[in-house]
């Protein structure tokens, strides 16, 4: 189990897993529950690379980030993590 704490959004903290470089069990903590329901159900089972490919950079209203970005943020540092 991953964790991580956000920065500059409305959800306070992402869990997660990866197992077998697969992203699972994504919750987060805070924010739009039912868009982070969605964006979590649609990442299920989604190489880790491939979901940090499609969400990093997307930006929430006049903010620099958002919580796809900082979902993804939150995979780079837990990939780094494993290969460190």
């Amino acid at each position: 189990m991953y964790s991580y704490t956000t920065k500059g959004v409305c959800a306070r903290k992402i869990d997660f897993d990866i197992v077998d470089n697969k992203v699972t069990n994504v919750r987060f903590l805070g924010g739009c529950n039912g868009n982070l329901q969605g964006l979590a159900s649609l990442i299920e089972g989604m190489d880790v690379n491939e979901a940090i490919k499609r969400l990093k950079g997307i930006h929430c209203k006049e903010k620099p980030t958002s919580c796809p970005d900082q979902l993804s943020k939150a995979l780079e540092e837990a990939l780094n993590s494993v290969n460190s």
